[in-house]
């Protein structure tokens, strides 16, 4: 039995630290404490849980577990791990360009490539979409009165994919190199002619195991919203959040398909010698394009909708006001989710299609405008004349709506072919389309973190550190990436490692400064939960309801128990928490209690992940049995659990009673907080509503007044 047939490709040159053994060079060794960072921090995790005995727990609590809220978090956290080493490429890589001035810096051409092709599949894949997934996971079954998602287990499983796709980013990290193709990955560079290691094998099997798990989540967040809806929320009484999940997952649905399909066709290319996108042998690399941008432009408005769900949230509750034009926003959502399928060939106007297709493609470009538009008038009206509290999430959100307005308007520029045709290749793109993703989509995830933080965790974050954390991203944001724009239409094109034009040398120094910004205020995201846990029992609020919330969510304990409601509510209106506590029916003891049935834990997801993470890796690397076993095993694991029939459990009346009647004993009895109060340490979670804080005001004034006489 040779090597070959036992590691297939793997050698022991192919690990990251065997470069800067035999070829030292300053790119080498940081792509080896780049592997040292992996492999140390698995060590230590290891060591961590082994000492604290957590691993029972870990286990038994969450990666077993179906319930949407736990995996809603998981999400999350896979998120904010891949966040911290795409920010931290991303810094590399403008110290790269500013370092690289008529010389070659301190990183080469191929490292390089493989830093901007990380730094993008990362942030697409493996941080938008598992943060807006995990979002949506935690906060639209509790939205819709709803137990628990449609198909709990299938929501688990596609969590563990996308765990398996992320480990695989990580392992190139320590073994072999990731591709050098860009996130897109257009052929015929990522044929096997072009790139024949290992490379474009991680990025095909990486983003196939992501997309698989997205287009499940899709169709299980679709189901749950037709079907699980609680009695009386039709969908015109929807919060704005759950609009925007469904119109999210109808996306998901009809745009990871595209995807899949385009990254398994590479794979036959590469691995069984198939033409899909080799022209000299039937084949066409603009079939790949074709493919990859009928996924890429509704990818767009998958990671920006939810955002605008969050948007709509946010500014309704810190402006103390319903939300504005409600039905426009929800045409709004649906147009965009519409003409999302009608642009993608803007990305193809250097590519040789004809005028009239151009100009189609571009009219249809400005007119997806228009909803958006519509969306950022609504959120300004709703603020106009609201009582607006200026709380972490609603700076955001008002930074949102400025650097958000720029970033479309560079968009409705770039519609225009002829302008298009001009920077299509310069950082001018690069600036504007993180001029959209970053102040719409991640910035939107950091106010939702903010936001429902207390509900997931039963204490608030700190306010003081979420502050500073803000007056350093979203400056930070506008000096990395404004000056793109004018070295971009000065000349300087995207992707490339050097350049010799002393005229880019102080727009680079003030982007660098830009990312020191964003990666100090990264690290004071990070000191802010750290501190809250420390401080949990003074920003405790296990009533649940901290900020005056309008939608049902806020209208149970925090954290929410496993099943989340008591009883499932039945609603009349819009904002149905809102509409209860302002005409006194809100926490009321139900009539009657019964059993309440919830989905067992599993082994099934985590079991499916690891066998889809070791078979892609087989493949990866040509360990052709590993591949197979993996393969055979997921499906062993899925026909095996079809035999096991005692999937749910029981919550007794008796023990629902008890929690919720202690919860509502507790709501009673306490106070209540003003909204200037809302920061502070008196907030237990019971928020006064506006109209009963103005008595509560009146009340106060007039009990001074009699106090003075």
């Amino acid at each position: 039995m040779t090597w070959e047939t036992i590691f297939g490709r793997l050698t022991w040159d192919s690990l990251v630290f065997s470069g800067a053994i035999e070829n030292p060079s300053t790119s080498e060794f940081v792509a080896s404490g780049a592997g040292s960072v992996v492999v140390l921090g698995g060590i230590a995790l290891f060591i961590l849980l082994t000492v604290m005995k957590w691993w029972r727990p870990l286990w038994t609590d969450w990666l077993t577990s179906v319930d949407h809220k736990k995996v809603g978090i998981m999400y999350i956290v896979l998120a904010i791990v891949m966040f911290l080493r795409a920010v931290i490429e991303a810094a590399v890589m403008r110290s790269q360009q500013l370092a690289a001035y008529d010389g070659s810096g301190y990183l080469s051409a191929d490292h390089f490539g493989q830093l901007f092709t990380t730094h993008g599949t990362i942030m697409i894949f493996f941080v938008a979409m598992p943060f807006i997934t995990g979002l949506m996971n935690y906060v639209m079954p509790l939205q819709i009165g709803a137990r628990d998602v449609s198909f709990p287990r299938l929501n688990a499983i596609s969590l563990m994919l996308t765990v398996a796709g992320a480990i695989l980013v990580m392992i190139s990290l320590v073994v072999g190199k990731f591709s050098t193709g860009g996130w897109t990955a257009y052929p015929p560079y990522t044929g096997i002619e072009f790139s024949p290691g290992e490379g474009v094998d991680y990025w095909i099997w990486a983003v196939t195991l992501g997309s698989i798990g997205s287009t499940l989540t899709g169709i299980n967040f679709a189901v749950t919203i037709y079907k699980k809806r609680c009695p009386g929320m039709n969908l015109f009484r929807m919060p704005m959040f759950t609009w925007t999940t469904l119109c999210t997952s109808i996306l998901m649905i009809f745009a990871m398909a595209p995807l899949t399909a385009a990254s398994l066709m590479l794979a036959l290319d590469r691995y069984a010698d198939f033409h899909f996108f080799t022209n000299g042998d039937g084949g066409n690399m603009m079939n790949f394009a074709n493919l990859f941008c009928l996924f890429g432009h509704p990818e767009v408005y998958i990671l920006v909708l939810p955002a605008f769900g969050v948007w709509s949230e946010v500014v309704s509750t810190f402006s103390g006001k319903r939300i504005y034009g409600y039905t426009s926003l929800v045409c709004a959502t649906m147009c965009i989710a519409v003409f999302s399928f009608c642009v993608w060939l803007h990305h193809f106007f250097t590519m040789g299609q004809s005028a009239g297709v151009n100009a189609a493609f571009g009219i249809a470009t400005m007119l997806i405008g228009i909803p958006t538009g519509v969306k950022i008038y609504d959120w300004m009206l709703t603020m106009y004349r609201g009582r607006i509290r200026f709380t972490v999430p609603m700076l955001f959100h008002i930074n949102f709506l400025f650097m958000f307005v720029l970033g479309g308007s560079t968009g409705i520029l770039l519609a225009n072919p002829t302008i298009d045709f001009q920077v299509h290749n310069s950082l001018f793109l690069v600036a504007h389309f993180h001029n959209v993703i970053i102040p719409g989509v991640l910035f939107g995830m950091f106010a939702a973190v903010q936001f429902w933080f207390p509900k997931a965790f039963g204490f608030r974050l700190h306010e003081g550190l979420g502050r500073k954390a803000f007056w350093f991203l979203a400056p930070g944001f506008v000096l990395a990436f404004f000056p793109l724009y004018w070295i971009g239409m000065m000349g300087a094109t995207r992707r490339t490692a050097t350049w010799a034009d002393p005229a880019y040398l102080i727009w680079f120094a003030i982007a660098m400064l830009g990312a020191a910004m964003i990666l100090a205020g990264t690290a004071l995201l990070i000191a802010q939960v750290i501190v809250s846990v420390k401080r949990r029992k003074e920003l405790a609020v296990p009533l649940g309801d901290p900020w005056d919330g309008r939608s049902l969510e806020w209208s149970i304990p925090a954290p929410a128990p496993s099943w989340n409601f008591a009883v499932v509510p039945t609603v009349s209106s819009q904002d149905a928490f809102d509409a209860a506590k302002c005409n006194g029916t809100a926490y009321q003891t139900p009539a009657k209690y019964e059993d309440i049935q919830v989905p067992r834990n599993s082994a099934i997801a985590p079991l499916i992940g690891l066998f889809a993470c070791a078979s892609a890796f087989g493949l990866i690397w040509h360990i052709w049995w590993l591949a197979i076993i993996g393969f055979i095993m997921i499906w062993a694991v899925v026909i095996a659990s079809s035999f096991n029939l005692d999937t749910e459990e029981t919550i007794p009346a008796d023990v629902v009673r008890a929690q919720n009647e202690a919860f509502l004993e507790a709501v009673r009895n306490a106070p209540g907080v003003t909204r200037d109060d809302e920061t502070g340490s008196a907030n237990q979670g019971k928020a006064l509503p506006e109209r009963h804080e103005k008595r509560f005001a009146q009340n106060m004034k007039g009990n001074m007044t009699e106090a003075t006489t």
